[in-house]
């Protein structure tokens, strides 16, 4: 077998000074503390092994707190044994932390297809925000109240977020392409007592009108508790669209009214006061309510972009994100650091791609957040991006949401040049923040991701539990150490967290299991996700992950669209075969030989028994919302199991394009007579 690591070619390296956020971390640590640590890998080693480490942090990190960290009591036991209580009789509040700067300089800037921008100072969102939590206040919103919202990336969603943050309440986002019954799969659950929602949005050139789902889930939700429900502007006028009469839906303008002028305070609260309610996927069954708490999400997301990525105060960070997704809390903490952050609302193709790596230069981006998906449409476009603009602001590209493959990776570097890190993090909803991630001051390796996260104590297991990562065979990926953002609780578990155990701590008790395949490279310490763990493919006692085959498939990019790699076992098969479906560009079909290609590379790249025991072209690939691709529930399908797709399905009617493959081999004979 090839080894994992042969496409892992250096491909960048960092500037010979030692001038990034973390070096400086270091440097404050040494001098602390009297040590010698000397790297980086020195530094996650302490950050591992001491929780001292994590006071380190707040202080490094400049946390605002009305009642600091005890010094001896870092942690106190929890309700579930494995989620301990960080900073027991610590003070703070989430939002003071966020509106650390009240100047006229530039806060956040708004945009969209329209290619209008919006500049907010930070004096004006402070106003905003003011303004917007006396409205809640006086409308009854209270500590440990649920705030709901099914709302567009924008000024008003960031000012609802920081408002609720500011009073204790507990805010929760769904981007507007969610359908109503996958809204209400997670409101119902968590049973907010205010509701917003967009009227109108604007998204690849097409007005969406929200307002007939905006009544069905206010509907419902009234009958589980809500209270108050507010219809926005509109996302492409501006204009108030009039809530039909009887509705109980009252304008924005109208609820910011019953405001009373009074000053804005913030409620000092325990570390682990709940802040956000976040979601699985719940691509094969109902969501689960993810709870995650402010000085968590704090700690952790200033951690990860700031020394992580290395953003500092004044520059600018435009995370391509919806409010549906984990990256927006990175992008909302990312004010902690006194960055200026974008928010834009649309697609990223329309009017063209052209135009949108444009908007990125001409907004002096210093941090670009995006996915692989909208790297390989600027590669299949043909596009060099220097050739557009000159990008000379833009020091980062962080790459989440799907492993990037070698190919990819080598070609992004390259057309932007190096003076950019480009970066790939692995983490999650789970737990609001990364366990792999990149850093500036080590060099980069095509394929990989760089480094362990500081704080996060990654081991690569094998099934009996046994530490397998210096063999550079794969394994799962593994938390051994608790860290502030394992969730509080799930919303509606039971007392002792039965649910979240279950989900995180079965499969080897007392450890974290992130469901994720991968292997490390024991000469340069980078990690290369290989596919989720439990949709690891397995034919005849063979395990390996779907991110190994679409490396190899980017080699297909000129007429590949995309793929999807799933494993089939039906209740009549005694072993599993793997399935590997494919999307073509337009123009191209899968012929034969390109069939032979594809599994010729994949033996040659990898082995024989990487080599799917079918190739079908397909019309689509189904995606989850927030972009990533959905295996499992393929899999189930084409296994024989029912499945009624959840709302976070993006496109629910390409799941039917996989269920005739239940009776693969009546649909194989029938294409053989052809």
């Amino acid at each position: 077998m090839s080894s994992y690591f042969d496409q892992s070619r250096l491909i960048w390296k960092p500037l010979p000074r030692n001038c990034t956020a973390v070096d400086a971390f270091r440097r404050f640590i040494n001098h602390k503390h009297g040590f010698h640590l000397q790297n980086y890998h020195d530094l996650h080693q302490y950050s591992v092994e001491d929780y001292t480490f994590w006071l380190d942090l707040w202080e490094y990190l400049h946390i605002v707190s009305s009642v600091p960290p005890n010094k001896l009591q870092i942690t106190s036991p929890g309700r579930t044994p494995e989620v301990p209580v960080w900073f027991p009789g610590a003070r703070l509040n989430y939002a003071e932390n966020l509106l650390i700067r009240n100047d006229d300089s530039l806060a956040i800037s708004a945009s969209g297809e329209s290619g209008k921008v919006v500049d907010y100072t930070w004096k004006q969102l402070r106003g905003m925000v003011r303004e917007m939590a006396a409205a809640l206040r006086v409308n009854g919103l209270v500590v440990g109240d649920r705030v709901a919202a099914v709302v567009r990336n924008s000024a008003t969603a960031i000012v609802l977020a920081i408002a609720t943050a500011s009073i204790g309440g507990i805010f929760s986002s769904t981007a507007t392409d969610m359908g109503a019954e996958g809204v209400l799969g997670r409101y119902r659950q968590i049973q907010p007592k205010f509701f917003f929602s967009e009227s109108e949005v604007l998204y690849a050139g097409k007005v969406v009108n929200l307002m007939s789902k905006a009544y069905a889930v206010i509907e419902d939700l009234q009958a589980h508790g809500l209270q108050h429900a507010i219809l926005l502007p509109s996302g492409i006028t501006g204009r108030e669209l009039t809530p039909r009469p009887g509705s109980k839906l009252t304008a924005l303008s109208a609820f910011l009214a019953t405001g009373d002028n009074r000053e804005l305070t913030f409620e000092q609260l325990p570390f682990s006061q709940p802040l956000f309610i976040v979601y699985s996927s719940g691509t094969s069954g109902p969501p689960k309510c993810i709870v995650h708490s402010a000085g968590g999400v704090l700690m952790t997301a200033k951690k990860d972009v700031h020394l992580g990525a290395d953003l500092h105060y004044g520059q600018t960070l435009f995370q391509y994100t919806s409010t549906g997704w984990i990256m927006w809390t990175l992008m909302l903490t990312a004010l902690s650091c006194g960055a200026h952050v974008i928010c834009y609302d649309g697609s990223p193709l329309h009017p063209d791609l052209r135009t949108f790596l444009k908007f990125i230069n001409d907004q002096n981006v210093t941090l670009f957040g995006t996915s692989p998906r909208f790297l390989s449409e600027i590669q299949s476009q043909g596009i060099k991006p220097l050739e557009l603009a000159p990008f000379e602001a833009l020091a980062s590209i962080l790459v989440t949401g799907a492993p990037l493959t070698p190919s990819l990776f080598a070609w992004t570097q390259e057309v932007f040049g190096d003076t950019v890190h480009l970066f790939s993090t692995s983490g999650g909803t789970d737990v609001c923040g990364g366990f792999l991630t990149g850093t500036p001051c080590l060099p980069s390796y095509a394929g990989e991701l760089k480094v362990k996260a500081l704080g996060m104590k990654v081991e690569v297991f094998d099934p009996e539990g046994n530490n397998i990562e210096h063999t550079s065979e794969p394994g799962e990926l593994v938390c051994t150490r608790p860290h502030p953002t394992i969730p509080l609780f799930f919303w509606g578990d039971t007392p002792d967290g039965k649910k979240l155990r279950e989900t995180y701590f079965s499969t080897y008790p007392g450890f974290w299991r992130q469901g994720d395949f991968m292997v490390i490279n024991p000469k340069t310490k980078g990690a290369i996700i290989l596919g989720r763990s439990d949709g690891v493919l397995n034919p005849s006692g063979v395990r390996f992950g779907s991110g190994e085959i679409y490396n190899v498939m980017g080699r297909f990019s000129s007429t590949v669209e995309d793929s999807l790699c799933i494993g089939q076992r039906r209740l009549k098969d005694l072993n599993e075969r793997v399935l590997l479906f494919v999307k073509m560009r337009p123009g191209n079909s899968l012929s034969s030989t390109l069939i032979n290609d594809i599994k010729d590379s994949i033996r040659t790249c990898l082995s024989s028994r990487h080599v799917p025991a079918y190739i079908f072209e397909v019309d689509d690939i189904p995606y989850t919302v927030n972009g990533k691709k959905i295996e499992i529930a393929v899999k189930q399908i084409v296994s024989g199991s029912s499945l009624k797709p959840s709302g976070t399905v993006a496109n629910p009617e390409s799941l039917r394009l996989y269920q005739k493959y239940v009776n693969l081999e009546d649909l194989v004979n029938a294409t053989s007579k052809l």
